[in-house]
């Protein structure tokens, strides 16, 4: 068999394949052997089945069966030894001209090249965002906790100060949500005065525009989707369930051992520090995600490089379950090009920067997270044999392994960003951070 390269220009490339006799007659001639055996033919006793017989009704099937596998396994040998960087797979480019007639065939197959490219993650700044807890959110964030473990009497008519628990409702919007609101934090003054005086049972028609200060009020006390949230704009009717006025707890041992622990929380100062300890920590998942999320679109716009666009529009029209259209197979590469840059980009930052995960790291990795879910149950030092033997189930699973080792590979990606790209760093309050990184 010989198999050869021409280059079309840096991105395309036409692999001819020359598949001899020699190649497949032995393979060919030992399974019409066994068919000769095995072969049920009416006339004939089996095994006594003519071999040009047995030629005629199976031999061409099995010639292109036996050729095909010969012409894959050595087509995948020669890509795997050339290192070439193929993108899709080879696309058979002679199909119907092949004469199986004959003795030995000659194919030729379409190839998609893999871009050279450099990476320059400090090429353009990406905005590192330090998210703090600052005195507003410590304030309002005391105020909610007074308030959860405060006390509740019930109440017959609505008033300023008071919370009403009820139901939202319209159909043609898809609502229908029980919710608490709290009468002072109403942001439309008509909508106030028409709770105002509301009892238990009654229903008071309400609209959804200005009546809560942020559009997120409307997703969390009305049930919609995020993009429905902004500025909706209906009517809805309300029904009163239960009306309540809320004595705020008072902040002392108490309160502070049933929140933290006995001892672990003393004064309001410690219960804001430790609030702001929490709360922070929690902000820097959210723009931790923003980082990665920037930089990787920063990559994308600013690493330039062509791809073979005509070979992956082909090679999606013809390589899923049911064949495209050109039309269709267009569009399809057009809405994952964006996708495929990335994968190029991250498969070459991977490589080039050992970001690749180990299955040591990732059994280590496990075994910290069950060190960590253990000591949520109080269980503070696992023995190491425990520790295996429970990491070597996990490890078992195919989509646990899965979900660790994209979960492993993001931090490790992530901590080389931080560590390299070129980075801005801005310290911003929680509600800047989510109107600057999610306008």
């Amino acid at each position: 068999m010989n198999i050869t390269k021409k280059e079309i220009d840096s991105l395309n490339a036409v692999l001819t394949v020359e598949v001899k006799k020699e190649d497949y007659t032995d393979k060919v001639q030992g399974i019409l052997n066994n068919y000769r055996k095995t072969a049920s033919i009416p006339g004939f006793r089996k095994g006594h089945i003519p071999m040009g017989m047995v030629k005629k009704q199976y031999g061409k099937a099995v010639l292109l069966e036996e050729v095909n596998k010969v012409l894959q396994e050595n087509l995948h040998k020669y890509l795997a030894e050339e290192k070439l960087n193929v993108l899709g797979n080879p696309l058979p480019k002679n199909d119907n001209e092949i004469d199986w007639e004959g003795e030995d065939f000659t194919f030729e197959f379409d190839l998609g090249l893999s871009p050279v490219f450099k990476i320059d993650v400090t090429k353009k700044a990406v905005t590192q965002y330090k998210v703090v807890a600052d005195a507003k959110m410590l304030n309002n964030q005391v105020k909610t906790i007074r308030k959860q473990y405060g006390k509740l009497t019930n109440k017959a008519v609505v008033a300023k100060g008071h919370e009403i628990t009820g139901t939202f409702k319209n159909e043609e919007a898809g609502i229908d949500k029980k919710s608490t609101i709290e009468v002072d934090a109403l942001k439309g003054k008509t909508q106030t005065k028409a709770l105002i005086g509301a009892k238990v049972g009654d229903i008071v028609t309400l609209k959804t525009k200005g009546l809560f200060a942020e559009d997120q009020d409307n997703q969390r006390h009305l049930g919609v989707e995020p993009d429905a949230a902004k500025g909706l704009n209906v009517e809805v009717v309300f029904t009163v369930e239960e009306i309540n006025t809320r004595e705020m707890a008072d902040l002392n041992k108490e309160l502070f051992d049933k929140l933290f622990g006995e001892g672990v929380v003393t004064s309001e100062k410690e219960l804001k520090e430790k609030i702001k300890q929490d709360a922070e920590g929690q902000f820097m998942q959210q723009s931790d995600q923003k980082l990665l999320n920037d930089v990787v679109d920063s990559l994308i716009e600013n690493t330039k490089f062509d791809l073979p666009a005509a070979f992956l529009q082909k090679w999606i029209q013809v390589s899923g379950e049911k064949v495209m259209t050109e039309e269709e197979a267009k569009a399809e590469y057009e809405r994952s090009e964006k996708g495929l840059r990335y994968q190029l980009i991250e498969g070459k930052l991977r490589a080039e920067n050992n970001l690749q995960v180990s299955f040591e790291e990732l059994k280590d990795y496990s075994k910290a997270m069950i060190k960590q879910q253990m000591l949520q149950f109080g269980q503070s030092d696992p023995a190491d044999e425990e520790l295996d033997n429970i990491a070597a189930r996990i490890m078992s699973n195919q989509e646990e392994v899965k979900r660790m080792s994209e979960q492993l590979g993001t931090d490790k990606l992530l901590t080389y960003f931080k560590e390299n790209a070129k980075l801005k760093t801005k310290e911003v309050s929680y509600d800047t951070f989510i109107k600057e990184a999610y306008a």
